[in-house]
C-alpha cells in the first residue's frame, strides 16, 4: 500500500526532532455548497532538527515513531517568510557599522 503524502506548514519546531506541520485541505459543506477550509495538525519527524517555524514542507505516513508521531518530513517547499527578515536584518546591520 502506497504511503500518503501531504503539503503543509510548519507551526511549531520547539520540540527535540519534531515540528508540528498544519496541514489544510477545502471542501464543499454538504448543505450549502460553499467551500471551507479544514485542517489538522501532525507531529512529524525531523531528525536534524532542520526545518523552522512557517516553511512550507511535504510529510510522509510511516511506522509509528512515538505515541504521537507517524509522519516524517520530506522535504522543503518554500522557506519561511522569518528566515527571509532575519536575512534582510544581518545585512543591515553590517552596512551601519561600516559607515
Amino acid at each position: 500500500m502506497p504511503k500518503r503524502v501531504l503539503t503543509g506548514t510548519v507551526v511549531s519546531d520547539k520540540t527535540d526532532k519534531t515540528v508540528t506541520v498544519l496541514v489544510e485541505r477545502k471542501v464543499k459543506h454538504p448543505l450549502y455548497g460553499k467551500i471551507i477550509r479544514r485542517s489538522k495538525r501532525y507531529n512529524a519527524h525531523d531528525e536534524d532538527n532542520a526545518y523552522k517555524s512557517g516553511e512550507r514542507v511535504r510529510i510522509e505516513e510511516t511506522r509509528p515513531i512515538s505515541k504521537t508521531k507517524t509522519w516524517r518530513v520530506l522535504d522543503r517547499i518554500h522557506a519561511g517568510k522569518a528566515a527571509a527578515v532575519e536575512a534582510d536584518l544581518d545585512v543591515e546591520a553590517a552596512n551601519t557599522t561600516q559607515a
